[in-house]
Order: structure tokens, then C-alpha cells, then sequence
């Protein structure tokens, strides 16, 4: 399986920061995308989705994000995206149009 960590912290009641890291695609990208929504509680209002550490990001970790991004909506929980400029990843999100969907910030 390919690797990936998930990590959150609750930077201020009701705003949840998640942190994804490694390599998301078709080995795993259903268990990364459940363990981000397990870790979002009826408390929050707002996600920061941190993809700062992503080495690989595939079609199935793309959909996982539209599919994050839906739901969220669904709740009325705000989410945002944050990339680095350099990230490997950015191009891939930038390409699939996922900043019309949800706020991504190039930092």
C-alpha cells in the first residue's frame, strides 16, 4: 500500500486544520479520504486541508477531494485548500479546476 499520513489539530474551536502528507492514489485514496471525514466533528465549521506534504496526488485522490468538497458543502462546513508554491501536486489540482469548487491558497 502506498503511503500516506493524516494528522489534525483543532487550531480554534470549530476550525480544524488536516495535514495530508505522502503519496494519494488508487492503493489508498479511500482510506485517506475516510480518515479525513472521521476526523471532522459536527463541531467544525471551517477545514484547512493542508496538501503541503503530498509527494503524489492521482485521479482517485483528485475525486476524494471533490468528494471532501461536496460533502463539506453539504454541511456547511467551509473548506480550504492550501498548497505551496513548489508542491508537486499543484499543477494536478490547478489543472482539474478544484479552485472553482473551494478557496485553494498558494502559499
Amino acid at each position: 500500500m502506498t503511503d500516506a499520513t493524516v494528522e489534525a489539530r483543532e487550531a480554534e474551536p470549530g476550525r480544524l486544520e488536516i495535514a495530508v502528507a505522502g503519496e494519494v492514489d488508487l492503493a489508498n485514496a479511500t482510506f485517506v479520504e475516510q480518515r479525513v471525514q472521521d476526523l471532522i466533528t459536527n463541531r467544525a465549521r471551517s477545514v484547512v486541508l493542508d496538501l503541503g506534504g503530498l509527494d503524489c496526488l492521482d485521479s482517485a485522490g483528485i475525486r476524494a477531494l471533490f468528494t471532501l468538497a461536496n460533502r463539506l458543502e453539504l454541511l456547511q462546513v467551509e473548506l480550504e485548500v492550501v498548497l505551496p508554491t513548489d508542491s508537486p501536486v499543484r499543477k494536478a489540482v490547478e489543472l482539474v479546476g478544484l479552485g472553482e469548487v473551494v478557496p485553494v491558497r498558494i502559499v
